[in-house]
Order: C-alpha cells, then sequence, then structure tokens
C-alpha cells in the first residue's frame, strides 16, 4: 500500500544468549493505513507484543533487531537511538498497554500526567494543556471531567483508568497507536465501551491503530485487517470476515473452530493439538507442521512465505501457485 502510515518489512528481532541466539520474530511483514485498525491475533508467545514494542522503541535488553525496517510515514524508525525516539514516542506514536495500573504514576494526579505529557510534545501554555487534558478525559467518556482531572488513578474503576490511559495515548495527537491488549483486564461490558470508543477515536481523528489482542471476537468487532501470528512470523493476514469466514491457514482454522458456537450443538470443542513450539526448537519448514493435519512433505521441509491464497495471504504450500 502507497498511502501506508506504518510499514513492517522483514523484522527480525534476536535475544543472545549464553546457549546461542533466540529468533524471537521471523520475517514480519505488515502495513497499516491511515485511520485503519490492524489487529494482530495468536497464541500466548507468538511474537504479538514483541512486534508492538518493536515499533514503539521499547525492546527489552538483551533483545534487539537484528535486521528488516520499520517505516512510519516514510521515515525508517527502527535504527533511532533512544534520544532520537523519545520525540517520536509520544507525539507520532501513542501507546496503550494491558494493565492501566502500570502505566499510570499512583503518585500524579491523572491531571499532571496529562498536561505534562501534552507539554511535552505541543507548544501550549499550562493552561491550554490543563484544557486539552480535560477535553480528552470527555471524549474518552470520564463524567465530571473538570473534577476528576485532579484525582489520583487509585480514585478510578478499572475502566475508568484505561480511558485515562487511552487519553494520554491521544494527548499529542500521534498518528500511530499500538494498543497492547487493552481489554484483557476489564469485564465485558467495559470491554464493549472501549472498542467502540477506540473505533470512534480512530474514525474521528484518522490514527491507524495496531490492535494486539488473543481474542478473536474483540478483533471481529473492532478492525479492519487482522494479522495471525505464530511462532514468531504471520502466519496469514487479510481482511477480517475473509480471514474469519474463509480461513486460509490451518492454524487460522483451527483457531475459529475453537470459538464456542451457541447454534451448534456438540459436547466437546475442538482444539488444536500439540503446543506451539519454544524459540530454541522451531521446527525445520513450517513452524505449524507437526501440529497440521494437513501438511505435505513441502511442509517438513521448507518454510513458506505469505503468498495469494484467495482473499487473504497466507505462509502455508496447500496455496502454491494461485495467482
Amino acid at each position: 500500500m502507497n498511502n501506508s502510515l506504518l510499514q513492517v518489512k522483514n523484522l527480525v528481532v534476536e535475544f543472545p544468549g549464553r546457549h546461542g541466539t533466540l529468533r524471537a520474530l521471523d520475517g514480519i511483514s505488515f502495513d497499516i493505513a491511515p485511520g485503519e485498525i490492524l489487529g494482530v491475533v495468536g497464541e500466548s508467545g507468538a511474537g504479538k507484543s514483541l512486534t508492538g514494542a518493536s515499533i514503539i522503541g521499547l525492546l527489552e535488553p538483551p533483545g534487539r533487531i537484528v535486521s528488516g525496517e520499520i517505516l512510519l510515514e516514510g521515515q525508517r524508525i527502527d535504527n533511532l537511538s533512544s534520544d532520537q525516539m523519545r520525540p517520536i514516542r509520544g507525539r507520532k506514536i501513542g501507546a496503550i498497554f494491558q494493565d492501566p495500573l502500570t502505566s499510570l504514576n499512583p503518585l500524579y494526579s491523572v491531571g499532571r500526567q496529562l498536561t505534562e505529557t501534552i507539554l511535552a510534545h505541543l507548544p501550549m501554555s499550562a493552561a491550554q494543556a490543563r484544557r486539552r487534558a480535560i477535553d480528552l478525559l470527555q471524549d474518552t467518556g470520564i463524567p465530571a471531567a473538570e473534577q476528576r482531572i485532579d484525582h489520583f488513578p487509585h480514585q478510578f474503576s478499572g475502566g475508568m483508568r484505561q480511558r485515562v490511559v487511552i487519553a494520554l495515548a491521544l494527548a499529542a495527537e500521534p498518528r500511530l497507536i499500538v494498543a497492547d491488549e487493552p481489554t484483557t483486564a476489564l469485564d465485558v461490558s467495559i470491554q464493549a465501551q472501549i472498542i467502540s470508543l477506540l473505533k470512534k477515536l480512530c474514525r474521528e481523528r484518522g490514527a491507524a491503530v495496531m490492535l494486539i489482542t488473543h481474542d478473536m471476537g474483540v478483533i471481529a468487532e473492532t478492525c479492519d485487517r487482522v494479522a495471525v501470528m505464530y511462532a514468531g512470523r504471520v502466519a496469514e493476514i487479510g481482511k477480517v470476515h475473509d480471514v474469519i469466514n474463509r480461513s486460509a491457514h490451518p492454524y487460522t482454522a483451527g483457531l475459529m473452530a475453537a470459538i464456542p458456537d451457541i447454534t451448534q450443538d456438540r459436547e466437546n470443542l475442538f482444539q488444536i493439538d500439540g503446543t506451539m513450539p519454544r524459540l530454541n526448537a522451531i521446527p525445520a519448514g513450517c513452524a505449524f507442521n507437526p501440529r497440521c493435519k494437513r501438511s505435505i512433505e513441502k511442509c517438513r521441509q521448507q518454510r513458506p512465505e505469505l503468498m495469494d491464497a484467495g482473499t487473504s495471504r497466507a505462509a502455508c504450500w496447500l496455496h502454491e501457485g494461485q495467482a
């Protein structure tokens, strides 16, 4: 996509250790357009959060990007130093993390945290920053924002704290928002409100959103496209409706089949046999082949790249030769 706001090209992340180097991300590629919500889904350990951390520039040592590129509005950002990333993080990239309690400083009021972020990135006076902070709290659905702006994080409920975190992420009007499991710690009714809020803000502000989750229900309700990750690679990527209803990769099909369906009368849920391989034991060929009931000899020998697979793209040899 020529108008992509974010482009990730063949991203490889490794963790060197005493017993060898572990490759946690192996050739990740995708893009996100302005105003688009891309969902990233997969089992725990698939590399979802690591991909988000790489984009934000918050990889924990000794993790490092060894090859590939990350471009934001055409500017390469993966090779920038921490000092060079600081003005980009917050101003151009906002982050929403899973647990709002760890994202907010318990010693400062939410108003102070919002205004400090605004003043660090936007040319405003203190009074203007406070006014903007109140507007952000109102936009994210916090009632009586003019009074609550001086409250501390412990005075908010879990859902309200997550709204404050979203307001923080939007404080400097970033072009990209990386949301890492933003609804996991919330009950179902609050999840629906946060999802609706993300969609509204994306639509009104034209920001691109990378939504990391393990919940296909959240993906189906929120996203325009979805990337399914497995063992540090993208197994399938395409429009949400196509990936959910016409899964091209056997792993995606297994995930879809494992979701309970109230219209079907069955005693046992479908499950994918086996577990995701450890980073030091990735099998040859397709990483999913030991668990795949449709694998062929080529799956055990050669690693597939993303290829056309009907209406989506899948890293699966079953679609070799499709135009």
